[in-house]
């Protein structure tokens, strides 16, 4: 499929799937983003996926992210160029450039709403090369709080494990992703210990069983302060009869809504806990290939 092609196919996805969900979306925000980035589109082994959230913040949007060709080796300076995102000499507006001077960044990922338009690049590294988090804390423009409770991450054994670096430029906050964690962060009593250690409330009895099912964790970490922003945890499957928690009623409607291509369907289910509590999240991947990168 050519690439005009493939962008109009998704573009109208896109749009149906935010009618039939009820979000009154931006068919202009959705077109500047699809467009930026189209060369993506053409590409078999491109991921696609659709999020919904049940956090304040989150309601009344649907968020689409998808992964790049590695052939396109700027995303932020296309976003710039393309008027995605402003120039504000904030450090968010580095990080990117100074991770790829330094770091041996294997993919990215684009993540955008159909209302608020473009958030976030993830850059993906092999699992072969996972990164340590003296290195990332290193970089100038990465946020103190990394290095800040750098013991915190070594006493759970997550040190060397960074998978994914998720920047989210309208909130200026970066996603840590965690790849092949010690089975022992998803046990209850690690989990509790993991959110007391960072300030955050007793988890519910439905956190700490999907924490246990979970395949992944991440933090957000934030430029303003030195405290662990949010913790979740991340659960993969094809049939999510199978979960261990009954999904929440907010999501049952997008589960039911949201389209998918291929044989098989795949769902990434999240628990997260921030400040304002507890918030669930269901990806659904529209186009995705086995061995494809996951967004949590």
């Amino acid at each position: 499929m050519s690439e005009s092609a493939a962008v109009a196919e998704l573009h109208t996805v896109v749009e149906e799937s935010a009618r039939l969900l009820g979000v009154a979306g931006s068919p202009a925000k959705v077109a500047s983003v699809l467009s930026t980035y189209g060369d993506a589109f053409a590409h078999d082994a491109t991921v696609v996926a659709f999020r919904v959230a049940t956090g304040v913040r989150h309601i009344g949007e649907l968020d689409c992210r998808f992964t790049t060709h590695p052939e396109q080796h700027d995303p932020y300076g296309l976003a710039l160029a393309n008027g995605l995102v402003e120039e504000t000499g904030h450090p968010v507006g580095a990080l990117l450039a100074d991770m790829r001077r330094r770091l041996p960044i294997d993919s990215y990922g684009i993540d955008f709403g159909v209302v608020g338009g473009f958030k976030k690049i993830y850059s993906f590294f092999t699992p072969d090369a996972l990164q340590e988090l003296p290195t990332l804390a290193g970089i100038p423009s990465m946020p103190r709080a990394l290095a800040e409770n750098a013991d915190y991450f070594t006493r759970y054994g997550l040190d060397d494990r960074v998978g994914v670096i998720g920047i989210d430029y309208p909130h200026r906050t970066v996603n840590v992703y965690f790849n092949d964690v010690p089975a022992e962060c998803f046990e209850a009593r690690t989990i509790r210990a993991m959110l007391r250690e960072s300030g955050f409330v007793e988890p519910s009895e439905q956190m700490l069983r999907l924490g246990e099912a979970a395949f992944g964790l991440y933090v957000t970490l934030s430029w303003d302060s030195s405290r662990i922003e949010r913790i979740c945890f991340a659960v993969t499957t094809t049939d999510l009869q199978t979960l261990p928690v009954r999904v929440e009623p907010q999501i049952e409607k997008f589960v039911s809504s949201v389209p998918y291509s291929g044989a098989d369907r795949k769902y990434v289910y999240g628990v997260a806990l921030a400040p304002e509590g507890e918030y669930y999240k269901l990806e659904s991947h529209y186009k995705w290939t086995p061995g494809t990168m996951d967004f949590i």
